[in-house]
């Protein structure tokens, strides 16, 4: 399975009363996929992962499923300790999805060999095709790289650490495999596209958007000026948006997840706020947001 262009991490959206919204994650996703999204990766770190259940997984899950149709690919997450990962694992695959992105151990620091030991026992318990996320707790070598990537059904590396060289090593490392071809690598950083450009140099095309969830006009003519090297709107995006979306969303641990869903509300889809440990952006955060989205639109002419 290849994945072009760009990745779209929808938002979970919750009700009045804190439960999954299934009707406004559907409108969500599939704004999303009108708009030219290249994949969807539902109840990821966007998504708040780390805040459902395993049922809201496998729900949201079955809601993406159905309302892309076949039309892009459906991935969806998995993680923490291996049985609940395998449950998940298994829960995403009965739910319809087309792959899984297979997140960290919950945080235990492990070996290298264990690393190893935890993707093959998740990946045995589904059939699924299976991007592995590297951040937090899981650090691979380019040997380790290497190994996993040779794993049966592991089809792709998300990079969520954002050391350029030894990415770099393990890229390398990789496509020494034989068989490795199709394998494919992602920039997972929180706004990547601030880094895409070093990432496309050391042959990392593909990224999570951010802020595809909230303003794909914008997310859709940086990759396309990426694309086609424009390098004047790659900087002008660089200089007049995300370098300041970057700053605001620096200024509180986890605004890179709740100044999306701010973002999403904002653009006319109400889809609530975010659960613990996780805060909504205070008011004159939202605001800057709000102006920042006004000039990032009127930047790319939208």
């Amino acid at each position: 399975m290849k994945f072009h262009g760009v990745l779209f991490f929808p938002v979970t959206p919750f009700a009045a009363d804190g439960s999954l919204d299934e009707e406004r994650l559907a409108q969500h996703i599939e704004s999303g996929v009108a708009a030219g999204a290249g994949g969807v990766f539902v109840a990821c770190g966007t998504g708040e992962f780390h805040a459902l259940s395993a049922d809201e997984i496998e729900r949201a899950t079955r809601v993406a499923v159905r309302t892309t149709a076949g039309r892009v690919p459906v991935f969806a997450a998995a993680g923490g300790p291996v049985p609940v990962a395998r449950d998940q694992a298994a829960r995403v695959e009965r739910a319809g999805a087309d792959g899984i992105l297979l997140l960290p151990p919950y945080l235990v620091s492990a070996p290298q060999q264990g690393l190893v030991r935890y993707v093959r026992e998740v990946t045995a318990a589904t059939g699924l095709p299976v991007v592995f996320y590297q951040r937090g707790t899981a650090r691979l070598t380019e040997d380790t790289a290497a190994e996993i990537a040779a794993l049966p059904g592991v089809v792709g590396l998300k990079d969520g650490i954002g050391d350029i060289e030894r990415m770099h090593r393990v890229v390398r490392a990789v496509r020494a495999v034989p068989g490795t071809e199709d394998f494919q690598f992602f920039n997972g950083l929180p706004t990547a596209e601030m880094t895409a450009p070093a990432y496309q140099g050391i042959g990392v095309e593909l990224y999570s958007s951010a802020v595809f969830a909230f303003a794909p006009e914008i997310a859709l003519a940086f990759h396309r000026a990426l694309a086609e090297d424009d390098e004047a709107l790659v900087s002008r995006l660089l200089d007049e948006f995300y370098g300041p979306l970057v700053a605001l969303r620096d200024e509180v641990p986890g605004y890179a997840v709740s100044l999306v869903k701010a973002g999403v509300t904002l653009r006319g889809l109400d889809v609530g706020g975010v659960r613990a440990p996780l805060l909504d952006p205070a008011p004159e955060h939202i605001a800057r947001l709000s102006k920042l989205i006004d000039r990032g639109l009127e930047v790319v002419g939208a």
